[in-house]
Order: structure tokens, then sequence, then C-alpha cells
């Protein structure tokens, strides 16, 4: 039973006495679904001493109530609502349920969801015990992340991408997409609408989230192996700063070259222009080493690495980080000071907890097993079609399956009509001409869902469209 909170309010210049307007607050509250059967009414005595009246006032409204049948004493128990059968069928009882299941079970394959085993993972319970159980906060996070996370944030770094990083590099974000708002931010008190250079096909939210922002964004036409040295010199007009994936092409999956990367770099260098580097699944490599990260070559380019635990953990917790050093370091720490931190104290308490107990490090094993099944699942199931093209499979949680016909938009249309959800691979593109295909994630999905969702998208690619 919860507490109701009882909408009443007194007039004591209205001829009705206060027992009658309290009895006709309630009356009408009931009869509108304000008030529900599973409510229990405050006790008299405190109900009176907020209205600030007498303990009789409330006592006779209670008892006139459950006079007309409105009302039911438990005693001990208190005061809750009497079931009535000419009012439980109010507007508010047909309420769904807030949790309410779909009508249908989708096998949802939207890309960059991860497994979520981690909530069900002993030491992440741990961890969150150990947070709360801290001595009690008053003030307010550091605006640019506890000590603990920075610290445990470039441990990972060291054992998971072999980056030397400080943890006063660090600064703790919520998710890539505060991330990006930061940057932008921070160039805007340079010009007053900073233009940034975006790979296409890529990242649409990131594209949303800066031109939110205020940025000016450019596109710059890359396949899977990202963007070009030579494409960079034929730019008319230089950017303030430019956004890529390196270690993973997103969507597209490939990882650009070392010698692309030291052109990058001092390209970057020559113009002044920032350098994002969005490592967000480098983690999770299937069949070649990782490459080294942009930040870590040696470079006078200011470079800015963006990571995130939402591929690593669960995007649920819109936690991540930026590592920046340089000028750039130090006016996006300004800048950051300015706005305060996103992110909640406690969850980056358990984080950094997680970290620190090795729980992140054993949770990647077990997920890149996890991944690699199923990627090699795909592959057995649609590998062997020779009218289908399978690519961005090197790493990370999602696959994209490339087809001349049908239009893949037809196709993810009666996917769902199925049980399927799919992604298009044209919602992924801005200015140039789309491929025609889907990107498949594989993360969140069990083998069996995953098996199931295959044999419908197999059996709808190829086949001529209604």
């Amino acid at each position: 039973m919860r507490e109701a909170e009882l909408p009443i309010e007194l007039d004591r210049n209205s001829p009705n006495s206060l027992t009658a307007q309290v009895a006709s607050q309630l009356r009408v509250a009931i009869l509108n679904g304000v008030l529900q059967p599973e409510h229990t009414l405050p006790a008299t005595r405190r109900l009176a001493a907020e209205l600030g009246i007498s303990r009789g006032v409330v006592v006779r409204a209670f008892e006139q109530l459950s006079g007309e049948g409105f009302l039911v004493s438990n005693g001990a128990g208190g005061t809750k609502l009497a079931v009535r059968p000419d009012i439980n069928n109010r507007p508010l009882d047909d309420r769904k349920p807030f949790s309410a299941a779909p009508p249908v079970d989708v096998i949802d394959l939207t890309p960059g969801r991860p497994s979520g085993s981690p909530f069900q993972d002993r030491q992440w319970r741990s961890a969150w015990k150990l947070a709360v159980t801290e001595q009690g906060k008053v003030q307010l996070p550091p605006a640019l992340g506890t000590t603990a996370l920075r610290e445990a944030v470039a441990d990972h770094l060291a054992l998971s991408r072999g980056l030397a990083v400080d943890a006063e590099d660090v600064i703790i974000t919520g998710g890539t997409s505060d991330a990006l708002q930061l940057v932008v931010a921070m160039l805007r008190n340079q010009t007053a609408q900073p233009r940034i250079l975006v790979e296409d096909p890529g990242y649409p939210t990131a594209r949303r989230v800066m031109t939110a922002a205020g940025a000016r964004l450019a596109t710059v036409p890359v396949d899977e192996n990202g963007l070009k040295t030579t494409q960079l010199a034929a730019l008319t007009e230089i950017p303030d700063a430019i956004l890529v994936t390196p270690s993973h092409q997103y969507p597209l999956g490939g990882r650009m070259a070392v010698q692309e990367r030291l052109g990058l770099l001092n390209w970057a260098d020559q113009h002044g222009v920032l350098v994002l580097e969005d490592d967000y699944d480098s983690e999770f490599r299937h069949s070649r080493m990782p490459l080294p990260a942009v930040a870590s070559l040696p470079s006078g380019a200011d470079v800015v690495l963006l990571g995130t635990f939402s591929k690593n953990l669960s995007p649920w917790l819109r936690c991540g980080y930026l590592v920046v050093r340089g000028d750039a370091g130090q006016r996006l720490k300004a800048t950051r000071e300015a706005l305060d931190t996103p992110v909640a104290g406690l969850l980056q308490s358990a984080i950094a907890h997680y970290i620190q107990e090795g729980g992140l490090s054993r949770h990647i094993t077990r997920a890149r097993r996890e991944y690699a099944h199923r990627r090699s699942l795909l592959i057995n199931r649609l590998g062997s079609r020779s009218d289908l093209k399978l690519s961005a499979l090197d790493g990370g949680l999602h696959a994209v399956v490339r087809f001349n016909h049908p239009e893949a938009t037809d196709v993810a249309a009666k996917a769902l009509a199925l049980g399927v959800l799919a992604i298009p691979l044209a919602g992924y593109y801005a200015d140039r001409p789309p491929e025609n295909g889907l990107v498949v994630g594989y993360g969140a999905v069990t083998d069996l869902q995953l098996a199931k969702a295959l044999t419908i998208l197999s059996g709808l690619i190829g086949v001529t469209m209604p």
C-alpha cells in the first residue's frame, strides 16, 4: 500500500464548513481517479496538522465518506478506499502499466546495444554496495570526475589499449553525446559556429548532437577503411575539428591504416585542427590485433580521445570519458568546470570500484567470447550466399549486410512485421548516395533470437517484394 498525497485546499472564508470542504475534495479526487484503491490515506492526526485544522474536522470528514461507502477503516492498518463496482471503471483505472510489454516480442537488432550481463554480475552488485556504503558525501562531485574513476579509467586504457594516460588527462562525461556537446561548447568560446568535419557514412546521433549544440557540419565520403589523407589535402575550407572512428569505422567497420593516421595528424598539426577520435568499441576485436590509438601516436596536433562505457557495459549508465592533452585539453577542462559534471558521484564510485576490482576486465573477456560466437553464427547463416556481402566483422557488436535487391527499407519493414527490428544502412549516410543494406547488431540478443532473426532476414533478402 502507498500513502496518498491528498490534494486538499481549504478556504476559511467559504460558507461551507471545513468538514464539508475536506469531504467534498476527497470525494471528487476519488471519483476522478486521483485516489486509487491501493492508496492508504494519512492518519487523521497528521493530516489535520498538515492542513492546520483540528483532528476532529478530519475525523468527521472521513466518517462521512465512510458512511457514503467511499472509505473503509482498517483500524491500525489505516483508512483506504473502498472497492465499489460503480466507480471502479474510472478513467485512470484504464491506464496501461508503465512496464507493459509490447503485444509482440520484437527481436531488436539495433547496433550498439551490448549484452546486459554486467547487471547480473556479482562483482557489479558488489561495486554498488561498496559505493553506497562509503562515507556520505554532501558536496557536488568534482566537475572533471572523481579522482577514483579518473585513475581507474587511466589504468583501464593502459591495459586495454596500451595507452599511457595520466589521471589528470581524463575528464568524465555523461556519454558520447555529452562529450561532443562539451567539445562544441569549448570551440564556441573561440568561434560562434565552429565547423566540424565528419565521416559519411557516420554516426547519425553525433551529427544531430553537434548541430544542436551549435556546430556547422561538413562531410567527407569514406569507405570502410576511413578517410584518406588525400581527401584532407583537397579540402577548400579548413574545419575547426574533425571527428573520426579510426579503430572501427562506424558503421562500415574497417580501420584506418597507420600511415593514414599519421597523415591525419600531420595535416591537423599544420592547420591547427582538433582531432576527435571516437574509440567507441575498440575492446572488442575478433580477427586482428587493434592498431594503436591516434591519441597515442607522436604528433604536435591536439587529439581528444572519446571513450564510453555504453558499449562495454551499458548505454543505460550514460557515462564515458575524454582523454585530453595540450592546449585543447586545458580549454576543455575549463569548459567542463564552468558547466559542471552531468554524472552522479554514486555512479562514478560504483564504476571505479568495478574497474579496480577487475570486474570490467573479466566482463569484457566474457563478452568478447559471446560476441565472437554470435559473429560466427551470422557468418555461418549468411556468409555462403553469393548475393550478399558481409562486412564490419573484424570487431564490435554489429555487421553490415549489403545486397542489390530488394530495397533495404522494404526488407526492414517486412522484417518488423515478422518480429525483427533491423536498421537500413541508408540511415547512416548524410550527403552521399547510400548503399543498399542492413546494419545488424548482435550484442544484446541471445543466440536463439539471433538465429531466428537471421532466418527471417535471409528469407526476405533476394525475394521480390509485393
